[in-house]
């Protein structure tokens, strides 16, 4: 075995400039992600419409919160009904902006998560 040199070091070197790439370019949709503007809506059948907007980024970081004009009309703050229906579009709000925000992840991290099997390298 004194005269075997690995044989395939440049194979080695290769993979490892790849899994660098890829490392990356991971780390650049990562920052896109989290300056993308991803808005979740509810309450609203048209656009501008909407009771209830939720501002967030592509990695679901919920950065504000918008009350339609709508709001005032339909929610007394003193009926525990319409707090529990202003809590329910809220939380519709949110849903639909989380599902955009896992849209945008995954156009975004999909073509970067099965690199070769190298995820583990990286």
């Amino acid at each position: 075995m004194a005269g075997f040199r690995g044989g395939n070091g440049g194979g080695m070197q290769n993979m490892m400039k790849q899994a660098q790439k890829i490392q990356e370019q991971m780390q650049q949709a990562e920052a896109e992600l989290e300056e993308m503007e991803v808005l979740g809506f509810s309450g609203g059948g048209e656009e501008g419409d909407e009771t209830v907007v939720i501002y967030m980024n592509g990695k679901k970081v919920i950065n504000g919160i918008e009350f339609g004009s709508k709001i005032s009309e339909m929610v007394d703050l003193s009926d525990e009904d319409d707090v529990e229906m202003l809590e329910d579009l809220i939380m519709a709000a949110i849903n639909d902006g989380y599902k955009k925000a896992d849209e945008a992840y995954k156009e975004k991290m999909g073509p970067l998560g099965n690199m070769g099997g190298l995820n583990g390298l990286l």
